[in-house]
């Protein structure tokens, strides 16, 4: 296995995304990180952890009434800033912590725009998991039993659009383009074991550290 990766995972709402992290940390014997990140980065920023979750992979209501933008520097506000606990700078931080945590060692990051955050790394293989509605929508309901079909669906499809918006938001580009990744994978047909063989198989192809 090559010296230094780092694997992003982008993911559908209910395709096992997190699942699949897991199981490659696990089987790669490297760090998973996901809402994990929060608490880093809150503990680097002196901010509270529970600002960082109140936005995390979701706009707020003012960022909301703003065109897309791309917005991400890798700079991050001083202390002293007006604006040090704004949602902007929140992102800066976590992103600040993702490309830190990415050239200290191998790991694994979910979701939060880490594919562009590291975008042109050569360590970096960019993974998006996703799943027919159907397929999601089963797996969600196993966890969310006192909803119905209808608002399972409905959560499903907020969820990714929450996504959508932040990363359109961050980035300047569209969440599902597939010029963004190196490697989809429906997990629906492949299930959480093949996906991880397959990101696994890939790894040499697309990552030169």
């Amino acid at each position: 296995m090559m010296a230094h990766y780092v694997i992003t995972i982008a993911r559908e709402k209910g395709s096992g995304g997190y699942d699949i992290a897991r199981k490659l940390s696990d089987k790669l014997n490297i760090p998973f990180y996901d809402r994990k990140l929060l608490r880093i980065a809150s503990d680097v920023s002196g901010i509270n952890e529970r600002l960082f979750g109140e936005v995390d992979e979701r706009l707020g209501k003012r960022e909301m009434m703003h065109a897309a933008q791309k917005v991400y520097t890798g700079e991050v506000l001083p202390p002293d800033s007006d604006n040090y606990t704004s949602q902007q700078n929140l992102f800066q931080f976590q992103a600040k912590i993702i490309t830190e945590l990415a050239e200290i060692s191998s790991c694994i990051i979910l979701g939060r725009c880490a594919d562009q955050i590291l975008k042109g790394k050569p360590y970096l293989m960019r993974t998006f998991i996703h799943a027919p509605i159907e397929a999601r929508i089963a797996r969600v309901a196993n966890y969310s039993l006192a909803m119905t079909e209808a608002e399972v669906k409905k959560y499903i499809c907020d969820q990714d659009e929450n996504r959508a918006e932040y990363y359109r938001f961050y980035t300047g580009e569209s969440w599902r383009d597939a010029s963004h990744f190196d490697i989809s994978l429906d997990s629906a047909a492949l299930g959480e074991d093949g996906c991880v063989d397959r990101i696994i198989k890939a790894l040499p192809v697309f990552t030169q550290g």
